[in-house]
């Protein structure tokens, strides 16, 4: 969780970071990962995705992350 934080924090966006973790980790234990993020950062790793990526990159993201729980 901390590695996906760290990839969207602050100015600008580490893309290879973000999309090898959400990636390789989509079918493993995104789920778990998900309420992780959400109890120690105070919002949905959907919505920090949401508020760093735009366009087609962004629905990607989203579409492997799956619905916000």
């Amino acid at each position: 969780m901390q590695v996906l934080h760290k990839a969207m924090k602050g100015m600008g966006t580490n893309d290879s970071t973000l999309i090898r973790v959400i990636v390789t980790r989509t079918e493993i234990d995104m789920q778990y990962i998900k309420a992780e993020y959400a109890k120690k950062y105070k919002k949905t790793l959907n919505d920090a995705v949401h508020s760093e990526t735009s366009g087609n990159y962004r629905a990607f993201l989203l579409a492997l992350l799956g619905p916000n729980h």
